[in-house]
């Protein structure tokens, strides 16, 4: 009998055994790292957050927790709102008996007036844009009118200005935006004719509310977070509205108003020292009215721009309308435009040879700038879109003289101008908007377009006064695509019917086919006797028994 182990085997082995297993360990655990390596499976870095050297680091958190709000509030409204559609289906249910299958009524009613809406917005942005017009100048105790300098008479609208006179006690201020594209003395001489109906402030608003070039030192970035030295007459503005909230005495609201493209968001975010409204050289970038509180006092209320009424002039339409360059057809809307500047000066300004239509300027412009079609032939649309675009922006520096003597405006008396002066400090107004003049880089004189103002622009205040857009007409490329469709899905029938057994064709089409057949073998044999004639007779003509020489 063998005798039994009274102790467990030990678990002692050998240092050569055991440094093995440790190599082989080690050389597995960097295979796996290799492998991992390759895959590109790497570890998730930690979020670093904002830097302390970063500009508007606070604005930025600040911007950060209240979009997380937002969410978490959305969420929460839209549990609440789907418990509550819960309890109305359960409602319904339980009193008429309706089964789970049926339709929801709430949630049908909830689409279909989804739906109505947009269908709405989508037919009627113009009477939209006139409701919140209404809302900004409702809400306003002061209306901040905003003028393009290059031209301040085109930008004033009557009807606006009348809606507001009989809103109430409500004050007017006109801002001449863009005052850097005109040269001085024009700008004086303007400045001069509108200060004696309404309180007049000029202003050049900062195109570059942050640094949009890319800064690599951190001393430069912190000494340059926003550039307020480029905002012209932010000061007079602000003493301003100082005022006007020393006259009323409580905390007051700024509504702006104005044409597309004459600064208004631009203006606002010089004021606010933030990137707060969407700016763009395009027309028609505000749709709503957005209020922004400047300080405790003193809120500003941005609205969309002003609606042009189609009785103006095409220059003036070409200019002030919110629409795009293609439904306004590019070279007639530039056409318009270059009839009101000075030929000499156009020559000169885009060193073109002299021209006597303004289909031969855009074709000289085209070849200027290199803008060619197909085959060589200068772009005249691209060309007319061009000098459409740099006038409607802030690229182009052109200027209008005022008119040689002043009148007062047929909407306006000496009692409502008086009104819009009182409490004001004029002679520190004046103050201001001469060291603007003088703080602002105007063109020379030699180096800008003059332009023929065609006066105030007519707009709409009314939604009734909206005339109905007709339905855009169909462009060749599409109506061309529809043909090409229209003529694929016949072909297609056609070979359906072709595939299909020769028993299944009705008599109707039976006939048909065979009408068909028979007129075509005819035409085939006309026509091979009439070949056969004609060559009978080439060959009766033409006498053998001649020589020709």
């Amino acid at each position: 009998m063998k005798r039994p182990k009274l102790k467990k085997a030990s678990k002692r082995m050998t240092c050569h055994k055991r440094y093995k297993i440790q190599k082989k360990v080690r050389e597995h655990h960097r295979k796996l790292r290799k492998e991992a390596k390759k895959r590109g499976h790497k570890k998730p870095r930690k979020d670093p957050g904002v830097p302390n050297s970063a500009p508007f680091k606070e604005a930025l958190l600040r911007e950060a927790e209240l979009r997380k709000q937002q969410l978490e509030e959305l969420k929460q409204q839209q549990k609440l709102d789907r418990q509550k559609e819960q309890e109305k289906k359960r409602k319904f249910e339980a009193s008429f008996g309706a089964e789970p299958s049926d339709v929801d009524p709430v949630k049908e009613e909830f689409v279909q007036h989804k739906a109505k809406k947009a269908k709405l917005a989508k037919q009627h942005p113009k009477k939209l844009y006139c409701q919140e017009l209404k809302k900004v100048i409702e809400a306003s105790d002061v209306v901040l009118e905003v003028l393009d300098a290059r031209d301040p008479l085109g930008c004033r609208c009557p009807q606006v200005e009348s809606a507001l006179l009989q809103g109430g006690q409500k004050r007017l201020v006109l801002v001449l935006n863009k005052s850097d594209l005109v040269p001085r003395e024009n700008l004086e001489n303007w400045v001069n004719y509108l200060k004696k109906e309404l309180p007049t402030v000029v202003f050049r608003a900062s195109t570059n509310v942050k640094c949009k070039r890319k800064i690599t030192k951190v001393k430069e970035r912190r000494n340059i977070p926003f550039k307020t030295e480029t905002c012209i007459g932010k000061e007079g503005l602000w003493k301003l509205l100082k005022d006007f909230q020393e006259i009323y005495g409580k905390a007051i609201q700024v509504g702006v108003i104005g044409f597309p493209n004459v600064g208004k968001s631009s203006l606002i975010n010089c004021l606010k020292q933030e990137q707060i409204c969407n700016v763009g050289v395009s027309m028609g970038l505000t749709r709503s009215m957005q209020v922004v509180p400047l300080d405790k006092q003193i809120t500003i209320i941005d609205s969309p721009s002003l609606i042009v009424s189609p009785v103006n002039s095409p220059a003036t339409l070409a200019l002030r309308s919110p629409a795009s360059i293609e439904e306004l057809r590019p070279v007639e809307a530039a056409s318009a435009i270059l009839s009101q500047a000075d030929t000499r000066q156009v020559v000169l300004k885009f060193t073109v040879p002299d021209f006597k239509s303004p289909s031969e300027f855009f074709a000289s412009l085209a070849q200027r700038r290199g803008l060619h079609q197909k085959g060589g032939s200068p772009n005249v649309e691209g060309a007319a879109k061009l000098l459409w675009s740099q006038c409607t922006s802030g690229s182009l520096g052109f200027y209008c003289h005022p008119p040689p003597s002043w009148t007062l405006s047929p909407h306006f008396n000496e009692n409502i101008v008086t009104d819009m002066k009182l409490g004001l400090n004029l002679e520190e107004l004046e103050k201001n908007n001469a060291h603007s003049i003088q703080a602002i880089r105007s063109p020379p004189l030699a180096s800008s377009i003059l332009f023929q103002s065609s006066g105030m622009t007519n707009g709409i205040t009314e939604e009734k006064d909206i005339v109905e857009e007709l339905p855009k007409q169909k462009t060749r490329k599409q109506e061309e695509r529809e043909d090409l469709e229209a003529i694929n899905s016949d072909q297609e029938s056609v070979d359906e019917e072709a595939d299909g057994s020769g028993s299944n064709m009705s008599p109707v089409k039976e006939t048909l086919t065979d009408e068909q057949s028979a007129s075509n073998i005819d035409e085939q044999s006309a026509q091979s006797h009439v070949l056969d004639r004609k060559s009978e007779e080439k060959e009766d003509a033409y006498d053998f028994s001649t020589d020709y020489v």
